[in-house]
């Protein structure tokens, strides 16, 4: 039966097997510099670690729980320390629970690494109707807008200009939101498709990728409480979201996950985007965006959460790391791998379940 203390427990668990996630030497894949790229590993600067990481930090705000905000500083303290990466839009990533951590402690030593990150980022390369060009460590994508890119960075840009008072940034995160849905929502459906080229204008596969969903989901409803953006702009995003979660649950299988591929049920589920979709609709149903109806379907969501939590702590049935597919079965042909981002959705879902049980 579910309960708080349930909650807790599989809470602290999941933190365990965040902090412990190691490269086993799977994928190794190399990056454009020549170095090998470590995208499991807790203590590595890349996309999954920074998504875990704000996790991490939601848990902290959100419950004060102080083995997080201790394992945050002791993270950015040791990567600072070594230096930091090439900036592009996967490594943007960990900037985003960075930006929460100073703006509640306002300790001077996050600052700089931050605002310094904050106006490279604005200069990162653009395509031709301004949307930030989905380069990553390992490919540049050309004339390319990916989903993706909205979490990664117009996420950490909204947070930190909202608490820096520089407005430039929240502006700039929101047009970003709004240029990705001219280009990647499916007017039809409501649901997003994972990429968009304007070398020859096309969705690629044009699929319905459930994570890549997932960080819209997720995504949207999070830039409302990070930042001010407007009546305007907030009434759209509003709209745009709820079209996607209405045709989202017209998908959840019977176990309360979604395949990875939405519309495919001959995919397979796939537990981090099931992990963000729970969030996202238990989180619209307190907040009043959405009916009664959403929190039913992230509470099934979050069954499928809780019985894909191993022992250790960590979470199974995540999807690794997905370039853009140019057909369908690539998705399907993804492997299954334990990853930090895969732990922070599940944190996700946990801590604002933590909203739902009596």
């Amino acid at each position: 039966m579910l309960s708080d203390q349930l909650l807790k427990e599989k809470i602290s668990a999941v933190v365990s097997g965040l902090a412990a996630l190691r490269d086993e030497g799977k994928f190794n894949e190399p990056n454009l510099d020549g170095s090998t790229g470590d995208y499991v590993s807790f203590d590595s600067w890349e996309w999954p670690q920074g998504v875990g990481l704000y996790g991490l930090a939601q848990l902290w705000l959100r419950t004060g729980d102080e083995e997080s905000k201790t394992l945050l500083e002791d993270w950015y303290t040791k990567q600072l320390d070594q230096g930091l990466p090439k900036l592009n839009v996967n490594t943007t990533a960990p900037m985003l629970a960075l930006s929460l951590l100073w703006g509640k402690t306002k300790e001077e030593k996050w600052f700089k690494p931050m605002d310094d990150w904050a106006n490279a980022v604005l200069s990162m390369p653009r395509t031709e109707i301004g949307g930030f060009q989905h380069n990553v460590s390992d490919k540049i994508n050309d004339n390319e807008l990916w989903d993706d890119t909205l979490f990664m960075v117009a996420l950490f840009l909204a947070s930190y200009g909202e608490q820096s008072g520089r407005r430039e940034l929240v502006d700039e995160a929101v047009f970003q939101f709004l240029v990705h849905t001219h280009y990647l929502c499916e007017p039809e459906t409501g649901l997003w498709f994972h990429g968009w080229s304007f070398d020859g204008n096309h969705n690629f596969a044009r699929a319905r990728w459930a994570r890549g969903n997932a960080w819209i989901s997720a995504g949207v409803l999070d830039l409302l409480e990070l930042a001010d953006i407007g009546e305007g702009n907030k009434r759209f995003l509003i709209a745009v979201v709820t079209a996607q979660i209405n045709t989202l649950m017209k998908y959840q299988a019977e176990t309360g996950a979604w395949h990875t591929l939405i519309d495919d049920d001959s995919s397979y589920e796939e537990i981090s985007a099931t992990a963000a979709f729970g969030y996202a609709m238990m989180k619209g149903a307190r907040l009043g965006i959405g009916p009664e109806s959403w929190r039913e379907a992230g509470l099934k969501a979050l069954d499928a959460v809780l019985a894909n939590i191993d022992e250790n702590g960590t979470v199974q049935n995540v999807s690794y790391g997905t370039r853009m597919g140019h057909d369908l079965q690539f998705y399907k042909d993804i492997p299954l791998e334990p990853t930090a981002y895969g732990q922070s959705m599940a944190l996700l879902c946990l801590v604002e379940a933590l909203n739902h049980v009596k």
